[in-house]
């Protein structure tokens, strides 16, 4: 099968892979549809971030289908639309055990320190996809950046009629302002950009 390949800074090549085989316990075998090009991946591409290893197949921010599941996955089934929770946290860890997954000692990021999505199937922990009847495969590869606006709004405690200042008007950005606004707070924007301040 295809996929793409940053084998160092600037290196981007289409490559031929092997095709992953039967899903094991609990993981699930998915065919990607759609990949984001995030922040991250940019700064992947340019050498520039710091948790970043190569060879790599970037892309994290997905729209995936269901192939197959393996023994022990429930709620799933062949042919499922899924986004996908990129984040692949140990479960067990200190700081798992108390809800923290995102600071697990053995966090692994897809397209960052594993293999992401920028190949034709994967295999994924069946508990990092979440599936929808509604979303198109574009629509649930935006998931993921969505999330991290929600989840700032969340974190901030926002009551109708806050005040609330938003640094950059990127994709981060709009999503924050769109949680905000659903908060009922006061929005400021702050970009050094003339079209995404127009926007």
């Amino acid at each position: 099968m295809q996929a793409i390949i940053l084998s160092q800074p600037e290196k981007l090549a289409q490559v031929s892979v092997d095709r992953p085989g039967s899903p094991g316990p609990g993981m699930v075998r998915v065919r990607v549809h759609r990949v984001g090009i995030c922040g991250t991946d940019y700064a992947g591409y340019r050498g520039k971030f710091p948790f970043y290893s190569y060879p790599r197949i970037p892309g994290h921010e997905l729209g995936v289908e269901v192939l197959e599941i393996g023994s022990g996955v429930e709620g799933l089934q062949s042919g499922d639309r899924c986004a996908v929770e990129p984040y692949l946290n140990c479960g067990t860890c200190y700081a798992c055990s108390r809800g923290h997954g995102n600071c697990c000692e053995h966090l692994e990021v897809l397209g960052v320190h594993v293999d992401g999505g920028m190949q034709e199937e994967m295999i994924l922990p069946a508990r990092k996809l979440h599936k929808s009847t509604k979303l198109s495969y574009e629509e649930l590869a935006l998931v993921e950046p969505l999330t991290i606006g929600a989840h700032a709004v969340e974190r901030g405690m926002l009551r109708s009629g806050d005040q609330v200042l938003v640094v950059g008007a990127g994709p981060i950005g709009l999503a924050v302002i769109q949680f905000a606004q659903s908060a009922g707070a006061l929005i400021t924007v702050l970009d050094v950009s003339p079209s995404r301040l127009d926007f």
